[in-house]
């Protein structure tokens, strides 16, 4: 039985302390804290949180030898001891929804695999809305939920009562009701998990904390300790709100910080005491908490709003005060107070309830809420799992996908939303601080679809035209750099691999460098764009002299450019790379030299309208590590015959061997005001059949246009489905791809046209 959050505070705290520790260097195989030192392993997990054990666990279970775990002082400490254990099936993004099903699937058959109790609690949980916004939120979710194995439901005020009858459900228009969700106790799961690890031969030292980390010319790592010096073939950072320090340990700046995060637990409840079934977990997104049933009280924690939250940004500065584990902060009834009467006009009851304790405790943001997992560009072999807001949760999934990973060569699943290589150094500490405080304080607002958020923005990765263009368009955020939306007309209302690792274990002879920040990228398209380009170079741009997808170095207006040849949107196009300082007179020129050719600027939006007409796919969305490019329709550019190995190649020939069972279909849409976006449900005959990758309204054919990918048997020209919209069907028609013809294409049927006559 999972023990109250109370007890278990008062049970850690009188845990023996240790007042001294006297180390010293220690030779091979030495005994030390009663096991034999291990001076070489396969794989050395750093930090002894929830995450970090079940990265442990899941690599000795998948059979890896020399798996050594190093926590500092002991299990548990940071962030994993005192968390409220909150686990869930939803996420609302679409890949995190799977790290989040292989956490509580995991939960459910741990404590039978160790035998040691990880008290979970599976109730369910229910997220309540109170406005007509949310309402359709809830819908937008449910129309991106059915294509995955997790149970959801839309339910009205009558099963949110039951499930919770101690609402006033005059306050409540529906809910979010995910079967399966409730809660855990972090520190039993931990235990389990560190059971397991060692069941299946990982190593666990503590207190061993780690002093240095050096890389040897091999690629390995010597992870020194006042035990000794392990020599690692690779290392994983899951530290918790320590990462940073030893990020620097290496040279990195890992934008984490600590956040200051509240909750209340109460002493019994009579009304709680009297259920006969325990409750569901609640979320009133309103007014930001949780709330969840504590034995025979209630326990619920608030999200204060970004002007109130508290960051405790002084140890980004000033580093982690030695000997901080268990500890926790001074509580802040005040800067919660706001929730806490929300809570009690949601849930009568808590008017009466006593408080016998409020747990103020740091848990560690990176601006994007996302955590920071995988390998990291710049060192070999050193991977990342820090940033978890809501490590309890993610604990067991991101142990799994990350031991698939290090030990299969590629991730199990598209994860890209948490690559620890989205960062940069434009992810400065006032941008870090301003983003989490942001993430923070809207952590519950209503989400809508492509909303921008500008806190911290922009950061000094900024293009050489990013001041002429920013009074004429709304800007989206893109891995630091401000890009064009879309641009304002008169009337508008304005608003808002993997390489290295390559190189090095393929034995190539090749320098990479990163020149993000120092190279821009200008797009040209249209008819006429070479007409443009001509007046500003002395380069033959014609097809006989600038062939389709060649590269060359050229001039405009004096200006040293590499240019591509491409089919921009299916269109005539260049792409130009250009160093940031010339961006702005290159720009300039060709919107100058443009002018009688009627040009214009176009933003991403319109880009992702204009290739979906011309059937072109997209990265991350049509294409990613969950598709692969036979059913994704990309035949036509793979020559599995071709003598030469690629890579890949292997793997696509078992994949044509085996057959297809789905393909990448291209489908029109008859829908009122509202378009598909990507990722939403595809539905045949009452059940689900597949799910959109993106989608757009054409403005060439006046309709909805969407990617899916649907079974063999449906991809037929001509048939017939429906698209969940908001959690309305729409029908929908596969059609012959594309919609508008590239120019490549019109070309060439112009000219046997006029050959024929």
């Amino acid at each position: 039985h999972q023990r109250p959050a109370a007890e278990r505070l008062i049970r850690l705290s009188d845990d023996p302390v240790i007042t001294h520790l006297c180390f010293s260097p220690l030779s091979d195989g030495a005994t030390v804290l009663g096991k034999r030192w291990k001076d070489t392993a396969e794989t050395v997990i750093i930090g002894g949180g929830c995450v970090g054990v079940s990265v442990a666990y899941h690599l000795a279970k998948g059979g890896m030898k020399d798996v050594v775990l190093l926590e500092k002082t002991e299990l548990t400490a940071g962030s994993t001891w005192h968390a409220a254990g909150l686990t869930t099936y939803y996420h609302p993004g679409i890949n995190v929804k799977k790290v989040h099903y292989d956490s509580i699937k995991l939960y459910e058959t741990l404590e039978a695999e160790t035998g040691q109790a990880v008290g979970l609690h599976t109730p369910g949980s229910v997220r309540i809305a109170a406005t007509a916004a949310r309402v359709d939120e809830m819908r937008y979710q449910m129309t991106r939920t059915h294509w995955h194995v997790t149970e959801q439901y839309m339910i009205g005020p009558e099963k949110v009562l039951e499930l919770f009858p101690l609402l006033d459900i005059n306050k409540v228009l529906a809910g979010l009701y995910t079967p399966g969700d409730g809660h855990i106790d972090p520190y039993s799961l931990t235990m389990a998990l560190a059971a397991g690890a060692r069941m299946y031969g990982a190593q666990i030292y503590n207190p061993a904390p780690v002093t240095s980390l050096s890389p040897t010319a091999d690629g390995k790592w010597d992870v020194q300790t006042p035990h000794g010096t392990i020599r690692a073939n690779r290392i994983v950072n899951a530290t918790g709100f320590w990462a940073r320090e030893v990020g620097k340990m290496i040279g990195f700046d890992h934008p984490t910080i600590p956040v200051h995060h509240q909750y209340v637990v109460t002493a019994t409840v009579p009304e709680v005491k009297a259920l006969k079934k325990e409750l569901a977990v609640i979320r009133d997104l309103e007014a930001s908490y949780y709330l969840r049933q504590e034995r025979d009280g209630l326990l619920f924690g608030p999200y204060e709003k970004m002007e109130k939250m508290k960051l405790q940004d002084s140890w980004v500065r000033e580093g982690v005060p030695p000997g901080f584990g268990k500890e926790l902060f001074e509580s802040d009834l005040d800067r919660i107070m706001e929730h806490v009467e929300m809570a009690m006009e949601m849930v009568p009851v808590l008017k009466k309830a006593d408080i016998i304790n409020v747990v103020s405790g740091p848990i560690t943001y990176t601006p994007d809420l996302l955590p920071m997992v995988g390998p990291h560009q710049g060192v070999r072999n050193y991977w990342a799992a820090v940033g978890f807001g809501y490590g309890v949760i993610h604990a067991g999934g991101i142990g799994k996908f990350l031991s698939d990973w290090i030990r299969n060569g590629e991730p199990p699943y598209d994860l890209i939303e948490c690559d620890p290589n989205r960062y940069g150094r434009w992810a400065d500490v006032p941008f870090m601080c301003a983003k989490a405080r942001e993430s923070y304080g809207f952590n519950n607002v209503v989400g809508y679809p492509k909303e921008e958020r500008f806190a911290g923005r922009p950061t000094y990765r900024l293009s050489g035209v990013y001041e002429l263009l920013n009074d004429k368009a709304s800007m989206g955020f893109h891995a630091g750099w401000e890009q064009p939306h879309w641009f304002y007309k008169p009337g508008d209302d304005v608003g808002y691999k993997w390489i290295e690792d390559e190189a090095a274990n393929g034995g190539y002879d090749v320098d990479i460098s990163n020149i993000t920040d120092d190279v821009g990228v200008l797009g040209i398209a249209g008819p006429n764009s070479r007409n443009v380009l001509q007046k500003l170079t002395d380069e033959d741009l014609s097809d006989g002299g600038f062939k389709f997808l060649h590269c060359k170095s050229i001039k405009l207006a004096g200006i040293p450019v590499r240019a591509i040849r491409i089919s921009y949107t299916g269109e005539l196009g260049w792409e130009l790379y250009i160093d940031q300082k010339n961006m702005a007179a290159v720009y300039q020129a060709m919107m100058e030299a443009g002018q009688d050719q009627g040009i214009d600027n176009f933003g991403t939006y319109a880009m992702n309208s204009l290739r979906l007409e011309k059937g072109f796919r997209g990265w991350g969305a049509e294409m990613n590590c969950d598709t692969n490019p036979l059913e994704a329709g990309l035949d036509y550019f793979i020559k599995l015959n071709k003598p030469s190995d690629f890579i890949g190649k292997a793997a696509l020939q078992e994949i044509k061997a085996k057959g297809l069972r789905r393909k990448l279909s291209y489908i029109t849409l008859d829908t009122d005001d509202i378009d598909p976006e990507g990722n939403e449900t595809v539905w045949y005959n009452g059940k689900v059949v597949g799910n959109t990758t993106s989608g757009a309204y054409s403005y060439s054919s006046q309709q909805s246009l969407a990617f899916a990918y649907l079974p063999l048997d449906l991809c037929s020209v001509g048939q017939k489905v429906e698209v969940e919209l908001l959690g309305r069907k729409y029908p929908a028609m596969v059609i012959q791809e594309p919609l508008v013809l590239t120019e490549p294409t019109r070309t060439r049927l112009q000219k046997k046209a006029k050959s024929k006559a």
